[in-house]
């Protein structure tokens, strides 16, 4: 009965211990602390920055790199001295483009902490900018261990599985021969032996691992929702920046509008009469082909019935014969004026009456056969209109419209009235500002809004009539605020406005904001926003996509 009381006992002691020796880490649980998040940085740099200048240098391949922008607006200056002083003496930079200079330093390969001062000099300006850079040292190569097979072979499975293999026949062998002690040895041995270090399954691993950094040459969010955007990367981006400046303004209520010809500089070529249109010699003018007052666009052939036909052909037969009474007796009276029967008025008379009668039959064969020209009524493109020979035309269609390109209104549409006492400005759908001139309100409504007109000042040669424009007037109330473009405002998914602020050289943070239009190119910040920060102008959209 002992005998199978131990065996039992053994048998449990061997299963616990197998079941020890393959403990794992299961997926998506370590035991590892979590590392900290990867530097943005992929290289050692510095900055630093004066009220005209900032300054990036990044140590990379031997070599100082260095970005040189104009503190207000980020725009990368070029024609530049930049002297630098190294540890081996002070060192020229040499220019490489768009505002980027590289300096050779050997001196990087010792390491460790590294204080520069670079003098700018543009022009009659010069600055110093002192800056620090930690290079890292270069990390030592650990040696092998001479018997690293062997630790290799002890720690793996098969090493267990053979040592399990020799200590149960061992065990075994205890049992047939009744031996307590040595028994409860044995498996003391064994739980040691077999009890495998904990592992952790692939992909989690408890050694720390180094942080793999970002490159130079990529712009990521970070965690904290700031953007970190290297200065070879604003060179793509275009970034551009302003310094907030708090003012009083007056902001503007945005209308609805379209674009309009002037109504004294443009005109529409109809017709009369229906009839066949033909073209002139030369053909129909076509879209944006210039045309004078005065020229001929097309010719218009009335149609006729034929019981006008029957008409006009008795009529010129009456007249012809009217005309062949009238010649026989001026020959009658041309031969009587000689010996005075007949007065020289009557001749004179009867010549008169025959002009007229000839007139009258010629003015029949022209009505058949000349068609009515359609001239333009004042000079300009032609903006509508592309008829066709042989088309037929209805009284009153319109067959063109022209419209001179220089001289356009826009009319829009406000559910108040406009004084007209304020500035105005549009906008284009793709973002083209124009300046405005006021012109003139309606007093009557215009399906419950009242029409406004306006004069476009300045060059409109990317308008076209019927083009639809959002229009900015003053309201006249004047608020306390901050001036910025509107590229600076960027729309979020849920609505929110917010802009990018410029913190650092390399670091932008994005400022919710809440703003009232100004203009038709800026906005006013009321509130999110102080005075004295640099914010993004140009490229805030790009910035908005980075992840």
């Amino acid at each position: 009965m002992f005998r199978y009381i131990m065996s039992a006992l053994a048998l449990a002691a061997l299963i616990s211990i197998l079941s020890m020796s393959t403990l794992r880490a299961h997926e998506g649980h370590d035991d590892a602390a979590k590392l900290p998040a990867a530097s943005v940085s992929a290289s050692p740099r510095g900055e630093a920055h004066s009220e005209k200048f900032e300054l990036v240098v990044v140590a990379q391949a031997g070599a100082l790199m260095i970005y040189l922008d104009d503190y207000r607006t980020n725009t990368p200056i070029e024609k530049a001295s930049v002297e630098i002083e190294t540890p081996d003496g002070p060192k020229t930079a040499m220019p490489v483009g768009n505002g980027t200079y590289r300096l050779d330093a050997p001196f990087l390969a010792s390491g460790g902490h590294l204080d520069l001062i670079v003098t700018v000099t543009v022009g009659d300006s010069n600055d110093i900018l002192p800056l620090s850079i930690d290079i890292p040292e270069a990390p030592a190569t650990a040696a092998k261990p001479v018997f690293g097979w062997f630790e290799t072979f002890a720690h793996s499975p098969w090493a267990t599985g053979l040592a399990g293999f020799v200590l149960g026949g061992a065990l075994v062998s205890m049992l047939r021969r009744r031996r307590p002690a040595a028994l409860a040895a044995g498996l003391i041995a064994f739980a040691f032996i077999g009890a495998d270090p904990v592992r952790a399954h692939e992909g989690h691993d408890d050694a720390p691992k180094p942080a793999q950094a970002a490159s130079d040459q990529r712009a990521q969010r970070e965690p904290d929702g700031s953007v970190f955007v290297p200065k070879p990367v604003q060179r793509i981006f275009g970034l551009r920046t302003i310094l907030t400046e708090a003012g009083s303004f007056v902001p503007s209520v945005e209308l609805p509008g379209r674009v309009i010809p002037d109504p004294n500089a443009s005109g529409y070529v109809q017709t009369a009469i229906g009839g066949r249109l033909t073209p002139p010699p030369g053909g129909f003018p076509r879209l944006g082909t210039p045309v004078k007052q005065g020229d001929v666009l097309a010719y218009l052939t009335p149609p006729i019935q034929a019981i006008d036909v029957s008409d006009m052909r008795q009529k010129q037969g009456e007249l012809d014969q009217q005309i062949s009474i009238v010649q026989r007796r001026l020959v009658r009276y041309e031969s009587l004026v000689a010996s005075g029967a007949v007065a020289r008025t009557q001749v004179e008379d009867t010549k008169l009456e025959l002009e007229g009668l000839r007139d009258r039959r010629a003015a029949l064969d022209t009505m058949r056969l000349e068609p009515v020209p359609l001239l333009a009524p004042v000079s300009g493109v032609i903006a509508e209109g592309t008829p066709i020979t042989g088309q037929i035309a209805q009284s009153n269609a319109v067959v063109f419209q022209i419209v001179t390109p220089g001289k356009l209104w826009i009319e829009a549409l406000s559910f108040d009235a406009v004084a007209g006492s304020g500035r105005a400005s549009a906008k284009t759908g793709n973002g083209v500002p124009l300046k405005l001139v006021f012109r003139g309100s309606g007093l009557a409504d215009r399906s419950q809004s009242i029409p406004v007109h306006f004069a476009i000042e300045g060059d409109t040669k990317v308008l076209r009539a019927g083009q639809f424009v959002t229009v900015f007037t003053e309201s006249g109330d004047i608020r306390q605020g901050i001036a910025v473009p509107r590229n600076a405002v960027v729309r979020a998914a849920n609505g929110q406005e917010f802009v990018f602020e410029h913190v650092s050289a390399e670091r932008f943070e994005p400022r919710a904001v809440r703003t009232e239009p100004l203009d038709a190119e800026r906005v006013i910040v009321a509130a999110g926003l102080e005075p004295g920060k640099r914010v993004v102008v140009l490229g805030a959209e790009l910035l908005d996509h980075v992840r």
